[in-house]
């Protein structure tokens, strides 16, 4: 297998790791019977979608897209969003944020690494306090999926999607330009895939140890309630609610913390699709085939919930098999990858 081969079955890996996440956040309850928080809600809330989010700029910097075919395969992938929006489902669909992110990203595609990074840490920890800032006063989201019923409402629709939503795209546009500049590092490389294994999970745990110093020694938890579950914002009576790393917080912690979980999934893929055996390809195949189609299986899922379908295991199954036997049988992409790029290259 080639390096740039290895490269892109570690990504989809990731990619596939990130479906199933935000799968079992969805179907499985975030409490126990016991009223402790369940192992799929501790996690997986709030990192699996980070991890998408990220993946996206990943895939950006590797598929070297044209703005206009980027602005197209964003439509594309906002027009699904919207539709599912009309369904009745428990998700809080995120592909109506995620085609607003990747139309967020088009200045910045051209940029060097270095650059992304820089640029990228610094969104995540400034963007936050000046969303908190915009926010008051505001109606709390995020309330219904946005859907075509909100096009005659465009100030609202616009609100939710960057500022008030459960993806806020003012926020998560970080994660963009971090997986940006990840994208166009030497990702066959097993140093470079051991650096952000390391680095991301010592960000990971840096930001959790600076929630924890700033709510408890620091006498934070006085004035904010950690025990509330999130929907993408907190509140804003408050400033000290910037120290909380809670899932879908959506505060600096919160994203650096995801952010260095998600760059340490991805380096462990990398890792993972490195090895020489050939036994630990085969058995990345299922999660790496989902993953190089998880606009089409996300959708799938989305509407499966809305017809009733329950049951992680049956989503995870139906997923890996039909990905598996779609890879080996048509080794083509997914039929929504296939609009999207087909949008992409007519726009080109």
């Amino acid at each position: 297998m080639s390096a740039d081969r290895r490269r892109l079955v570690g990504v989809d890996v990731a990619r596939g790791l990130a479906l199933i996440g935000m799968m079992s956040v969805h179907v499985l309850p975030p409490l126990d019977a016991d009223g402790s928080v369940s192992t799929a809600f501790a996690i997986s809330a709030g990192r699996a979608s980070a991890l998408f989010a990220l993946l996206a700029g990943v895939g950006l910097a590797l598929a070297r897209v044209s703005r206009p075919g980027l602005a197209a395969r964003a439509a594309v992938v906002a027009t699904i969003g919207l539709t599912l929006g009309l369904v009745p489902s428990p998700v809080a669909v995120i592909l109506a944020h995620y085609g607003l992110l990747f139309l967020c990203a088009l200045p910045f595609v051209r940029l060097r690494s270095r650059t992304l990074f820089m640029l990228g840490g610094g969104w995540l920890v400034a963007a936050p306090v000046l969303a908190h800032a915009l926010r008051a006063g505001v109606d709390q989201g995020p309330g219904a999926n946005p859907s075509w019923l909100w096009l005659p409402e465009p100030g609202r629709l616009a609100l939710d999607l960057t500022l008030t939503g459960y993806y806020p795209v003012l926020s998560w546009t970080g994660y963009v330009l971090v997986g940006l500049a990840v994208g166009k590092l030497a990702l066959s490389s097993r140093r470079t895939a051991g650096l952000l294994l390391v680095a991301g999970a010592a960000l990971a745990v840096a930001a959790k140890a600076v929630s924890w110093l700033l709510l408890g020694p620091l006498g934070g938890d006085r004035f904010v309630d950690t025990s509330q579950q999130f929907y993408g914002t907190t509140p804003t009576d408050t400033w000290w609610w910037l120290a909380v790393s809670a899932p879908h917080a959506g505060t600096p912690l919160d994203l650096l913390h995801t952010t260095g979980t998600s760059l340490a999934v991805l380096g462990g893929c990398l890792l993972l699709a490195s090895l020489p055996w050939r036994a630990a390809r085969y058995a990345l195949l299922p999660l790496a085939a989902a993953g190089a189609m998880t606009l089409t299986l996300y959708t799938w899922h989305v509407l499966a919930l809305g017809l009733g379908l329950q049951g992680l295991w049956v989503h995870v199954l139906v997923v890996l098999l039909v990905a598996t036997v779609w890879t080996l049988a048509l080794r083509r992409r997914g039929p929504l990858e296939g609009l999207a790029a087909a949008a992409a290259r007519a726009a080109g």
